[in-house]
């Protein structure tokens, strides 16, 4: 059960409430023609790395906005960024981007814990047993300050050597920790936030060779020892000289079959044109061929901000435009949401039922049901009595509007067959009122 909280306070009501009438006006507009919204209609989640050196430049938020249904801090969770001094935590400037975030109802994956690159000085100086201890608070710390938040972590980072080895890199946690740091790095991370899901992350594994393969035996082994792994991230970072694999598809589905979700998580690919459109329109039939295939994240907005900006990477130029990639991803991922019946007749109905009850609060659940089409998609509100607080969702990705207004949209579960239901649930406090919510219409798509 993926669970996000929603803290709430007087002081941030007026902006929560602003961001979730941009949010409603957003989805209303923009649902037949974004990436968000024709990915949630094919169940999966189309995302983007966030800087929050950028958050001030108009352009860059309302594409991010409009866009977008997922954010990864580009740096921001960095070990340097989050702890450069031993045991100081920084947090400012990705709390930046998990605020802007959650406000427009998008999930956050957070970037990354363990990694051999971007660490403060301190870190190499270490030596065993103030390593271990180091890496396992450093998870601890990042991870508790924003436990409930993030959807999924990438736990590890870029473990493997590039080439035919299949061996381990080099780096103060290999050399010093040995091969068990990883899994070490696992199970910190489950006891520190069991709701998140926990990933392995690296480059240059898109299809099956001796890296990629070294990592599958590494996930099959956790899987097979209870090691707790949910989900591995396939880079995607793609040019000439290293195009998109003709075995992208095959490769995502065998790690798929150890029973791990399979995300791209860094997508960009160098180019212009039908080649780079083509070459984009490939890996997302490669994902949306994978059933536990669960979303896309390219790396960045726009080119400009791109980390290999001269290869022009990414669906936006450096003016917001969109490029012919942009245009071939929206149609392959089928434009409109990606519903069956794409005229208009797709229904559903929201029912609530109150499951737990207890002095202080209570978990009610909404069951969305589709009518006699299949639906791409969902939404539906619920209105809570004041003064009962909504203290975590979970199933849905949530955007507030006046009062106690909540929008609930699927965070995976929008496709449905004719007559097929799905669940979304919250905690409530109840800070005095045990009045019941009132569940408004459903609308699919």
């Amino acid at each position: 059960m993926r669970m996000t909280l929603l803290r709430f306070s007087r002081a941030a009501t007026a902006g929560l409430v602003a961001a979730a009438a941009l949010t409603a006006a957003a989805h209303s507009a923009e649902a037949a023609d974004s990436l968000g919204s024709a990915a949630a209609g094919q169940g999966r989640y189309f995302g983007t790395a966030v800087a929050a050196s950028h958050l001030d430049e108009a352009d860059y938020v309302s594409t991010l906005n409009r866009e977008f249904s997922s954010a990864t801090p580009e740096n921001e969770m960095k070990w340097d960024a989050t702890e450069p001094s031993r045991g100081t935590f920084t947090f400012a400037a990705a709390d930046q981007v998990v605020d802007h975030a959650r406000s427009r109802g998008m999930d956050v994956r957070g970037h990354t814990l363990v990694w051999h690159s971007q660490l403060p000085s301190w870190v190499s100086g270490l030596g065993a047993a103030d390593l271990r201890t180091a890496m396992n608070n450093h998870i601890n710390g990042v991870m508790g300050h924003y436990k409930g938040r993030i959807h999924s972590w990438d736990v590890v980072n870029e473990a493997f050597q590039v080439g035919g080895s299949g061996a381990r890199r080099n780096s103060p946690f290999q050399d010093k920790l040995g091969n068990g740091f990883i899994e070490e790095a696992f199970r910190t991370a489950r006891a520190a936030d069991p709701a998140a899901k926990l990933c392995y992350n690296d480059y240059n594994t898109d299809g099956v060779n001796a890296k990629s393969t070294a990592v599958y035996n590494m996930v099959k082994d956790f899987k097979s020892r209870g090691v707790p792994i949910d989900c591995v991230g396939f880079q995607g970072h793609f040019n000439s000289a290293s195009p998109v694999p003709s075995d992208l598809q095959a490769n995502l589905q065998r790690f798929a079959d150890l029973g791990v979700d399979v995300q791209i998580t860094e997508l960009d690919i160098e180019g212009s044109g039908t080649a780079q459109a083509d070459s984009y329109s490939r890996v997302v039939e490669a994902c949306l061929a994978v059933d536990r295939c669960t979303g896309i994240t390219v790396w960045g907005v726009t080119d400009k901000y791109s980390w290999r900006s001269g290869g022009t990477p990414l669906l936006f130029d450096g003016d917001y435009q969109e490029k012919p990639a942009y245009d071939a991803v929206l149609t392959t991922l089928g434009g409109d949401g990606g519903g069956e019946p794409g005229d208009g007749t797709a229904t559903c109905t929201a029912t609530y039922t109150r499951t737990a009850d207890w002095n202080s609060g209570y978990n009610g659940q909404v069951t969305i049901t589709a009518g006699s089409e299949p639906i791409g998609s969902w939404a539906t509100t619920v209105t809570f009595a004041s003064p009962q607080q909504v203290q975590a969702t979970w199933n849905a990705t949530p955007a507030w509007g006046g009062g106690n207004v909540m929008t609930a949209r699927p965070s995976w579960n929008g496709s449905l067959a004719a007559g097929a239901s799905t669940t979304f649930g919250f905690t409530v406090a109840k800070n005095g009122s045990d009045a019941a919510p009132t569940v408004g219409a459903c609308t699919a798509s």
